[in-house]
């Protein structure tokens, strides 16, 4: 079920930050197997075991693993039989976000609110509760199946949900630096990113804070368009891209295409050492996307002195950008499942609050690349 986009939710205009969300509580991707998913966000990218639920904690139907990163939660699901809805969700569009959770200081109010401005009921505020409290969440649909839960946690001190099981890994993975979700970005279709923009204004309050268009993102073949969305705190930030008419078939419908639908495209997670990060990730087997090596030649023209060194950035092939209020470096992996949907970017802001325009035509050109590879462009 998704929310319908012929019709646009209700407007309310000078509302405020009616809907305070005090962060991004967790992500849940639907996976083929949560435990090998696991083992590779683990592996790969230093998350630490938190958490387990399945049979041995009674549930039929699926199971779930749970890593941690500094504020970075992830919660990796698979059904445990044929014909469920989380298996029909993974048969349409292999492993993905299904779930992003705010954390909100009461859920049913979070609900109640976002349902009076047009919001289409994912789950009605429910309690859960074991020795340790209660947790109360709700839901709403979002673009796609995607769906944003409500988590209120003022009456809880264990470990992350009741219905949860400590999980006692026997692995142990160094962290590599990741600090929180600085930012996630969804594909949606032709014509239906002003629809998504909307709804995130009157639904949930956030307000757009950045546009790009195809003349900010394009190559010589193809071309995209984004608006960026953000809460009234600026913790949650959203951009949204939807395709642009070009020569030949962008990344976004290469997404759409792949994936069968509007969804998350990427997650930027932060760090506060990105060359630190990407040496530990690239040692670890991580995947990144790489510019030509002349990016590099003009890159302190364009962005002036900088504490790092451009050689360093080079060899690794982190980017860099700059705005009014400092620079940003940043870098985005391979797709991290056999479908090309999702990746990640590292990011580390020292000042800008942008998201790297300046580098939308050399990552795309990569991107391009790796299509041509593909067959897909």
């Amino acid at each position: 079920m998704q929310l319908s986009t012929n019709v646009l939710p209700k407007i309310h205009k000078n509302a405020g930050d009616f809907m305070p969300l005090l962060g991004t509580d967790y992500i849940e991707l639907y996976v083929s197997n949560a435990k090998q998913a696991a083992f590779y966000y683990q592996s790969a990218m230093g998350f630490e075991a938190l958490a387990f639920g399945g049979l041995e904690t009674g549930w039929k139907d699926k199971e779930s693993y749970v890593v941690r990163q500094d504020k970075i939660t992830l919660v990796l699901t698979s059904p445990l039989h044929s014909g469920t809805e989380i298996g029909k969700h993974i048969d349409k569009h292999g492993d993905g976000v299904k779930v992003i959770a705010f954390w909100v200081a009461d859920a049913t109010a979070a609900y109640e609110a976002a349902m009076q401005r047009g919001a289409i009921s994912y789950l009605a505020p429910t309690k859960l509760s074991n020795e340790h409290g209660e947790v109360v969440e709700s839901g709403i649909y979002t673009y796609g199946e995607v769906v944003h839960k409500f988590i209120e946690r003022k009456n809880f001190t264990g470990l992350f949900l009741p219905g949860f099981l400590e999980w006692n890994s026997t692995f142990e993975s160094p962290s590599i630096g990741l600090k929180y979700v600085d930012h996630m970005v969804g594909n949606v279709e032709l014509g239906k990113m002003n629809h998504w923009v909307a709804f995130y204004e009157n639904v949930l309050g956030f307000t757009q804070i950045l546009s790009f268009d195809d003349k900010d993102i394009s190559t010589e073949y193809t071309a995209l368009m984004s608006k960026v969305m953000s809460n009234g705190n600026g913790r949650i930030k959203f951009p949204i891209n939807e395709p642009a008419k070009g020569i030949k078939k962008s990344q976004i419908e290469e997404y759409l295409d792949f994936y069968e639908g509007a969804g998350v495209q990427h997650i930027a997670v932060a760090t506060d050492d990105i060359i630190t990060t990407v040496r530990a990730l690239k040692s670890r087997g991580m995947q990144f996307l790489m510019v030509p090596h002349t990016y590099y030649e003009e890159l302190g023209d364009r962005i002036g002195e900088i504490d790092e060194d451009i050689t360093v950035l080079g060899e690794l092939g982190i980017l860099a950008d700059c705005d009014d209020e400092g620079y940003l470096l940043q870098i985005f992996t391979k797709p991290v499942q056999s479908r090309p949907t999702m990746f990640f970017e590292i990011i580390q802001r020292k000042g800008a609050q942008s998201f790297g325009k300046g580098n939308f035509k050399a990552l795309f050109e990569a991107i391009e690349r790796e299509q041509e590879l593909r067959g897909t462009l």
